[in-house]
């Protein structure tokens, strides 16, 4: 990498954007803003909607770096980043193994548990062992081991896309389906009354310094039971709180878990570590960890980033910094 291109001399940058996940609009406005600010930023901002003629349009405009704004899919799964990474196109955030590890919510799951840090309790099951393996027997003891009222999500989409709720075994079936009918894998996860909480973490602004949390974001949806995919991204159906008001300690320990869970998880560049603070207990645990947060004029990394005092445009540099220290 030449150091013109480490120290910011990039002028050409393409923003991946849309796709053909369930999350391609938010795609749409996030790569939007992030192609005005770059052009503010002084650079060569060229947009493509990713599809059938990515790698042409790719090798067509030779771009220095590539801007990942593609949420959910192929976006996040770590496809795209292996074909940039096949094509020697330098972009930003995580590579495929972090990306996979985190869209994969049973996985990263698995992971945090193994490393001792506080996530609900959980199970997990293809749709196939539940068509084949008779699984749905062993659904009753879903009771004991993690109690109801719990979860359904699909294991590998965003946004609160097909999360479904079940306040009994009754609801469960429906639920499951409802998930299931979003990815092939479920996640059955205790349910934490609580609030909501989100903390992004960003890579140093210089190279070999320490990752930084940001400040907790509070999201307070005004009448929906969850926090779901319409309330995230309609302008008006949540309101935002940034930085949260917490409890002594509160604040700190969560941009201390979203830290580990960033590091535990091998996330570069940016991410955003979805966390629930619990009425009952006041304990804090990790939901999950997203590798290309939203970039809408209601998501939460930027929001968190202006609680800090970082600009969107400051914001987009940083982020557009991580293509070039991997």
């Amino acid at each position: 990498m030449s150091g013109a291109a480490a120290n910011g001399g990039v002028k050409k940058i393409a923003i991946l954007k849309g796709g053909r996940s369930l999350e391609r609009g938010v795609s749409l406005r996030s790569g939007a803003q992030v192609q005005e600010a770059l052009r503010r930023l002084g650079h060569d901002a060229v947009a493509i909607d990713a599809g059938a003629e990515l790698v042409a349009q790719l090798r067509h405009e030779a771009p220095d770096a590539a801007f990942i704004a593609m949420h959910g899919g192929d976006g996040e799964d770590g496809t795209v980043q292996g074909l940039l990474e096949t094509l020697d196109v330098p972009y930003t955030g995580s590579g495929p193994a972090a990306c996979m590890r985190c869209t994969d919510k049973a996985l990263a799951k698995y992971l945090m548990r193994e490393a001792d840090i506080p996530t609900p309790a959980f199970a997990a099951f293809k749709e196939s062992a539940i068509k084949d393996l008779g699984v749905v027997a062993a659904l009753a003891g879903l009771e004991r081991s993690i109690g109801f009222p719990l979860v359904a999500k699909p294991a590998s989409q965003g946004s609160a896309l097909g999360v479904k709720f079940a306040r009994s075994a009754q609801e469960l079936p429906a639920a499951i389906v409802g998930a299931l009918s979003y990815d092939r894998k479920v996640l059955l996860e205790r349910y934490v009354p609580g609030r909501d909480l989100a903390v992004s973490v960003l890579d140093a602004a210089d190279v070999g310094g320490e990752p930084q949390a940001l400040p907790v974001v509070e999201a307070v949806p005004r009448e929906e039971e969850f926090y779901d995919f319409e309330s995230r991204y309609e302008i008006g159906m949540t309101t935002f709180a940034c930085p949260a008001e917490l409890p002594d300690g509160v604040a700190e320990r969560a941009r201390e878990l979203a830290l580990e869970t960033y590091k535990l998880l091998g996330c570069h560049g940016v991410a955003r570590v979805d966390l629930m603070l619990g009425e009952d207990d006041g304990e804090l645990t990790v939901l999950e960890c997203n590798v290309v947060p939203g970039m809408t004029e209601t998501s939460l990394l930027p929001q968190a980033a202006d609680a800090a005092g970082i600009g969107f445009d400051e914001l987009v540099q940083r982020i557009l910094s991580s293509a070039f220290t991997r």
